[in-house]
């Protein structure tokens, strides 16, 4: 029976980056993955995939649609579905073999099998030919989230399908019906509309992307309704069915009306849940909520001494990044260090083209906390870099204290938005302020140009170029 200071249950991004910080600290560590490869959800069948396909089908659209203002004659334009799923299981293999390779690398014993506790000390693995035991000091579990689904809407996983299918379908839609107007939804939705399919869209709330600012989901909309999109907000889905060849979606509008939509693939995005199946949770006294998380304390531990939990299998923002930084602070509390997470500043990102970013207090938000703001934005159309680069949809706005200028939030649909989220994301960390980000230099031509105007309408009221 094999002995170790800690051990993760689950290999995802949380996961694995625990497991390597936990090692880089002395402890002699073991992880357990459930599936046959490393890397969970995110590096399997979620960011990864998705973001490989985003690329290929971007590549596609732009050829299609601005190649030939930019002077370049393609001659007749095709895709091939299967090339680019294979190309997009490349990228997966790649990446899960570079996360196996770390395991090796910092001496981390890799179980495959499911993972269940027999006591607080005393892991069970049961793998596809043998049964394994281990004991263990303490352990955290990483073992993130399942798309979600509501009654009607079960997954078939063949017409009615979640993200997981739909990263590997075997042809392009003529008609996706998208029900969720959120991050999965939207990302996966613009993959297929950028290869011709005509995407419905089907949301509960009165806007896409509802949890971010509603400026966001504004501008974002203008975007993929040049894409062909097509929504409908306020809309409550009662059922789906599978026709053989086609899927009926049944739903009522707001003025409580029976209305039918008709695909041949519809995707269910009405967000994730957390995943503890099969974690013998019970053996052990541990217990979830109602919404299916396990809770934790400040330090991420569990009622259970020496259990933690991080990650979607937690509260809050299902995001790998917040797992990673998790999953290095529990291994550095354990090592008695005093490790920091400020929850306030996680970015959150759309990959759509143009991308959304965000990090920080929605407009909405500090509306409803009566505090005084002010509000700076600036519209991407009027940068050079935007011009010459034929990407002149997006804004960037920022929202700042009216007495103090600190910046509260900063929200932007544009051209490499994940990446420009950053300057806002260190700026707020250290408590910057708009007149701080107005004052700094930043390079010309550059998408960036648009956070310091944007910083300088919220400071001043006046943007240069504008």
């Amino acid at each position: 029976m094999s002995k170790y200071d800690i051990t993760i249950i689950g290999s995802g991004p949380g996961g694995y980056v625990a497991a390597i910080r936990c090692a880089q600290l002395g402890m002699k560590t073991a992880i357990i993955e459930k599936y046959s490869t490393l890397g969970g959800t995110c590096l399997n069948v979620g960011c990864i995939p998705s973001k490989a396909l985003l690329d290929s089908s971007h590549h596609y659209h732009d050829a299609a649609h601005t190649f030939e203002k930019h002077g370049i004659s393609t001659g007749k334009l095709s895709v091939d579905f299967a090339k680019m799923i294979e190309r997009k299981t490349s990228v997966v293999n790649q990446t899960c073999d570079g996360i196996q390779f770390l395991m090796d690398k910092n001496k981390i014993d890799v179980y495959q099998g499911l993972g269940s506790f027999r006591d607080r000390n005393t892991i069970d693995v049961v793998g596809k030919d043998e049964k394994v035991t281990i004991t263990t000091k303490k352990v955290i579990i990483a073992t993130g989230s399942k798309p979600n689904f509501f009654p009607g809407m079960e997954p078939d996983k063949k017409r009615i399908i979640t993200s997981t299918e739909a990263l590997s379908l075997k042809e392009i839609p003529k008609n996706l019906i998208v029900i969720g107007g959120g991050v999965i939804g939207l990302e996966l939705g613009s993959v297929y509309a950028r290869l011709g399919s005509a995407v419905t869209v089907i949301e509960f709330a009165d806007s896409i992307i509802p949890t971010m600012d509603k400026t966001m989901g504004k501008e974002l909309q203008k975007v993929l309704k040049k894409e062909g999109f097509k929504f409908n907000f306020k809309h409550a889905v009662q059922k789906v069915e599978n026709k053989g060849k086609k899927v009926v979606v049944t739903a009522k509008n707001k003025k409580d009306e029976e209305v039918t939509f008709e695909g041949d693939y519809c995707l269910v995005a009405v967000g994730r849940k957390p995943y503890t199946n099969g974690l013998g949770l019970e053996n052990i006294g541990l217990k979830v909520n109602g919404k299916g998380q396990i809770e934790t304390n400040n330090h991420k531990e569990t009622n259970v001494s020496g259990i933690y939990a991080i990650g979607d299998v937690t509260a809050g923002a299902m995001l790998a990044h917040k797992a990673e930084e998790e999953g290095v602070f529990v291994a550095e509390t354990i090592a008695g260090q005093a490790p920091h997470i400020n929850y306030d500043l996680i970015p959150g990102v759309v990959y759509t083209w143009p991308e959304v970013a965000a990090v920080g207090k929605t407009e909405e938000e500090v509306k409803d906390s009566g505090r005084e703001y002010k509000v700076g934005q600036f519209p991407i159309r009027a940068l050079g870099r935007a011009r010459a680069s034929m990407d002149i949809m997006g804004v960037i706005k920022i929202i700042s204290d009216k007495q103090t200028d600190e910046v509260l939030g900063v929200h932007m649909v544009a051209p490499r938005a994940a990446d420009l989220i950053m300057e806002a994301v260190v700026a707020m960390e250290y408590r910057a302020s708009s007149e701080d980000i107005a004052r700094i230099c930043h390079p010309h031509p550059t998408y960036s140009e648009g956070v310091k105007e944007a910083a300088l309408a919220a400071w001043n009221d006046n943007a240069l170029h504008i």
